[in-house]
């Protein structure tokens, strides 16, 4: 493990935390990368069950968790978000691994949170040298519900599904995500706006290594998928009103 590379963390610890689902092509490289900048890893596989969680179970160097079937993205991450609060972690960097996110770019979503709740990474804050061209119908929708949780929520966020984030522990106590799906970062943006959280956002690149890749049944068709978020949208906006919480207008601070 190259030491040089990991943030000091003689006064906090911070978890970096992956949910799998079916990436045996990918999930050995990406770990061998993970493990070079962070000194705590978490891997919550999500019921694979094309061969990853052989390839995890022959890790000595990362904690693994095992969901016995497939729940869904949103509840990988509550496995992870549950896990870094019982065990004391002052944050946790949450990515994917399809080789989308570079696990380099960890120490500086880590440093960013010392002035933030949640940092989120963007993919169109800038312009980075080999980008990949986004799938058109992601692009869209990305866009669309993008501008419609800034009209909503008083932010100014750029990228509302990127994956690659870091979290406070301490922020995501109060949280309450119920979301087990892919639509749950809507849910948490919500309850993060509902709790007057300060969150920036920081450039990443584009980076599509499978543009095939499925959310799961109808979800694959993008207006059934639109129609979805707009549902957990609206859910998650009643449960804040019915609790009685507010979102107090603000913008989302952009770091680049």
């Amino acid at each position: 493990m190259a030491e040089s590379n990991i943030p000091d963390r003689k006064s906090s610890r911070w978890l970096a935390a992956l949910p799998v689902y079916n990436e045996v092509q990918y999930v050995a490289g990406v770990l061998d990368e993970v493990v070079r900048y962070a000194s705590d890893v978490l891997v919550v596989n999500d019921g694979s069950s094309d061969g990853t969680a052989a390839v995890l179970d022959s890790r000595s160097d990362v904690h693994v968790i095992h969901h016995p079937e497939n729940r869904g993205y949103g509840a990988a991450l509550m496995t992870a978000f549950a896990y870094a609060i019982a065990e004391g972690y002052e944050g946790l960097v949450t990515l994917d691994c399809d080789g989308q996110h570079q696990p380099k770019r960890i120490p500086e979503f880590i440093a960013a949170a010392s002035d933030a709740d949640i940092v989120s990474g963007s993919r169109y804050l800038k312009v980075y040298e080999g980008d990949d061209a986004p799938p058109e119908e992601r692009l869209f929708i990305n866009r669309r519900i993008t501008r419609e949780l800034n009209q909503r929520l008083g932010f100014n966020l750029t990228d509302a599904f990127c994956g690659f984030k870091a979290y406070r522990t301490s922020a995501l106590s109060q949280l309450e995500i119920t979301d087990e799906g892919y639509a749950m970062p809507l849910q948490l943006w919500v309850e993060a706006a509902a709790a007057d959280l300060r969150v920036i956002e920081i450039p990443v690149p584009l980076i599509y290594l499978d543009l095939e890749r499925s959310f799961g049944g109808s979800l694959d068709h993008a207006e059934t998928r639109l129609r979805y978020y707009h549902q957990v949208l609206d859910s998650a906006f009643a449960v804040a009103a019915a609790d009685g919480r507010v979102f107090p207008g603000r913008d989302v601070a952009l770091s680049i």
